[in-house]
């Protein structure tokens, strides 16, 4: 079974209750429900949450919701739900709970990559196309081998450039085998995940291969309150789906 799960919480540091605040008509944990649901290859679509008031709401509109407790990461989420509600799933896509936009097909090419390397995690990069990105610590970047498994991910503008070059910015959707993804958040942090606060690298420093996939589709997130303006422009001119 080909399973997507959005974990979501309510105490976000920067925009606390960010999964309900409403843009154009729907709360975020909507949008991103219902984008994710235009998957073809995803045969049930769950929220993974602690709360009780977003659990409320995603059964207000039909949605389905596997309950948590609280948990350190977005993936210690997702894998708790693997282990103790998905014996039958065999392959998890992570879709992150503040991307309304999530291109439905983005999730689609993650399920196929995960057929054929079943021991890896997939997830996937875009091109950087402005100066301010490449050095923007927000903007994670990652630089991969020739077949496209991911070398490292940084905050820092990598790879360094004497000349002209081209540069990935990491697109935070991942997916997995099961037994992958019960592997993966059972070891302990490691020394370089915690300098960059990026919890990929705890799989790199424990040799899980992680397959970057090339994608054109540009993540818009909501992080911060300003951005809900920004996206909901967008969504208005694409609510159709």
């Amino acid at each position: 079974m080909r399973v997507v799960v959005i974990p979501a919480r309510y105490g976000s540091s920067r925009f606390p209750g960010k999964p309900l605040v409403e843009i154009a008509g729907k709360p975020l944990v909507q949008w991103v429900y219902e984008r994710a649901s235009l998957s073809n290859l995803a045969h049930e679509i769950y929220v993974a949450t602690d709360d009780e008031r977003i659990a409320r709401c995603v059964w207000g509109f039909g949605g389905k919701v596997l309950m948590t407790p609280e948990c350190p990461t977005g993936s210690d989420r997702v894998a708790y739900v693997t282990e103790r509600f998905g014996k039958d799933w065999e392959f998890i896509v992570n879709v992150q709970g503040d991307e309304p936009l999530i291109d439905p097909s983005v999730v689609d090419k993650v399920f196929r990559a995960l057929e054929k390397n079943t021991d890896c995690i997939v997830t996937m990069k875009r091109r950087i196309d402005s100066e301010e990105d490449y050095h923007n610590p927000n903007v994670v970047k990652v630089v991969c081998d020739r077949s496209g498994f991911a070398l490292y991910f940084s905050r820092s503008p990598i790879p360094f450039f004497r000349g002209k070059g081209r540069a990935y910015r990491h697109i935070g959707i991942y997916g997995y085998g099961r037994e992958t993804l019960l592997r993966y958040v059972r070891l302990p942090q490691s020394d370089l995940e915690v300098a960059e606060g990026l919890e990929q690298l705890r799989a790199l420093q424990n040799g899980i291969k992680i397959l970057v996939l090339e994608t054109e589709y540009e993540a818009i997130g909501v992080d911060v309150p300003e951005d809900v303006e920004k996206v909901k422009r967008i969504l208005t001119g694409c609510s159709d789906g």
